[in-house]
């Protein structure tokens, strides 16, 4: 069986995503790297191509030549999808001309520019009848999943309370004029978009709660702040929630919480139990109960439920992490992908990964917090597109 063949756009030199992604895609030695078009700057772009060992011919000048000259080449050879790493504001346009060229789409988050982009792509995914993910990488993790499936199956009761936290330090002083290429483009409202700090790192605590919880935001009371001087966008903010069963929520995200690093956690609390899990901890998750011992769960033990399992690749006690979370979300693509071509549906751990939905949701989040918070409107409705 050949492995399946993926292009990248974006991910150069310089760029800490793009790496991320290509080790994720060759973890399980399923997905190959073909071609790439990885900067718009041609010689970055070809000694890009150089280092991750590509033949001059499959490395391309820009994303456009990629598509075309691709396209041409027969089946057996052709990239079957595109991985998108670029700044916010070329998504669209990228995954825009590879559905148009017959590829599929795996995009780092947010999914566009902005909502609107985000609703057009989905009419062109209907259209075209193409896969797209998008890689909000923590939902790959082994005990995101048991804590999502714990609570489907009721064991915490009725959600009542949902608080998730994403603090970050490192734009605490004025990284954008360091020639820190990282926050120039995330602090520049023409490639980042309307936000930076909801929109690079809220929406993932945004997506965390309604993908372990299964419930839907129905409703947000937002506050964004730019605390560090001549910043055109946010860099903190906390965001009240409203779900649609009536449990309430509280969403945290910050880029100046000096000394914090990644540390996104998320709380979950129902009728009859609790549970916590903290991605600087991954390989635990807390269950809390008012008439017993609080329960420690591991990565890879043999009582967590089967989509968990699924996703664990080492025994108990070798730790897992970002990356391996990350080679979830590729593997789980590449699962939609085969089973796309030999005409049957994805397994249920294929068929677990972000799509369209949660890149349309992600932008109404994103675009709704930022409006919210310039609003004296205490409550504003998370319209459902």
């Amino acid at each position: 069986m050949a492995r399946i063949r993926m292009g990248m756009v974006g991910g150069g030199e310089g760029a800490f995503i793009g790496a991320v992604h290509r080790m994720a895609a060759a973890l399980d030695g399923d997905i190959e790297l073909v071609c790439g078009a990885f900067s718009s700057d041609t010689e970055r772009a070809r000694r890009s191509g150089a280092a991750v060992y590509l033949p001059k011919s499959r490395v391309y000048d820009d994303y456009s030549a990629m598509m075309a000259a691709e396209a041409a080449l027969p089946l057996a050879q052709r990239m079957q999808f595109v991985a998108i790493v670029t700044p916010n504001h070329l998504h669209y346009p990228v995954a825009e001309a590879a559905l148009r060229g017959g590829f599929h789409v795996l995009c780092d988050k947010p999914a566009t520019f902005n909502l609107q982009e985000a609703l057009q792509l989905r009419d062109i995914l209907t259209e075209t009848g193409l896969l797209y993910g998008l890689t909000h990488t923590y939902t790959g993790y082994p005990l995101v999943k048991e804590a999502r499936a714990r609570i489907a199956a009721g064991e915490l009761g009725r959600v009542r309370k949902i608080v998730v936290e994403y603090p970050q330090g490192w734009l605490a002083d004025r990284e954008e004029d360091k020639d820190n290429k990282q926050a120039a483009w995330r602090l520049d409202p023409t490639r980042a978009g309307v936000s930076s700090c909801m929109g690079d790192i809220g929406v993932h605590a945004a997506n965390l709660a309604e993908y372990v919880s299964g419930l839907r935001i129905s409703e947000i009371c937002s506050d964004l702040t730019a605390f560090v001087p001549d910043r055109t966008l946010d860099d903190d903010g906390a965001v009240l929630l409203r779900f649609e069963n009536g449990a309430r929520g509280v969403l945290h995200a910050s880029q100046i919480s000096v000394g914090e690093e990644n540390a996104l956690s998320i709380r979950v609390y129902g009728e009859k139990g609790g549970l916590e899990w903290k991605q600087q901890d991954p390989n635990t998750l807390w269950l809390k109960w008012p008439d017993r011992p609080t329960e420690m769960l591991r990565t890879a033990g043999s009582y967590l439920g089967d989509i968990a399992a699924a996703n664990a690749r080492t025994p108990m006690g070798h730790p897992e992490g970002y990356l391996e979370a990350f080679a979830n979300l590729y593997s789980a693509f590449a699962g939609q992908i085969r089973a796309r071509e030999a005409g049957r549906d994805p397994d249920a751990r294929s068929a677990d990964c972000p799509g369209i939905e949660q890149a349309v949701r992600g932008m109404t989040f994103i675009e709704l917090a930022v409006a919210a918070s310039a609003s004296d409107i205490k409550w504003h409705t998370f319209e459902q597109y």
